[in-house]
């Protein structure tokens, strides 16, 4: 698992890092290949502002949210990813079970 962190008009913190690699770490459950993750964290007046992009098993999902506190808006956003990932793999495994068989692609039935 690769993270990289970029800090726009706020200090880095090992924190803050620790805990988005954390929260991170929890998504590569539902994903086969390692993931890496591009954190973008940033403050504008009052807000905290977390936007996270996760490529994994050649897909990419991303979120972004702003609250007045970073820690929750890591959370929040995590939320989002961990949705978009578990609805990917739902539908996937849609896919695979409703694809058909042999007898549907050869065009015969059974009798």
């Amino acid at each position: 698992m690769e993270v990289s962190f970029t800090f726009r008009q706020v200090e880095p913190s090992e924190g803050v890092k620790n805990y988005a690699r954390e929260k991170i770490a929890k998504l590569q459950k539902y994903l086969r290949a390692p993931l890496t993750a591009d954190v973008i964290l940033s403050v504008e007046r009052h807000l905290q502002t977390v936007e996270v992009m996760v490529h994994g098993d050649g897909h990419r999902f991303a979120g972004t949210h702003q609250s007045e506190d970073m820690y929750a808006s890591i959370d929040l956003v995590i939320d989002k990813i961990d949705r978009q990932i578990r609805d990917d793999k739902d539908a996937s495994a849609d896919r695979r079970k409703h694809s058909g068989g042999i007898s549907q692609m050869s065009g015969k039935t059974e009798k």
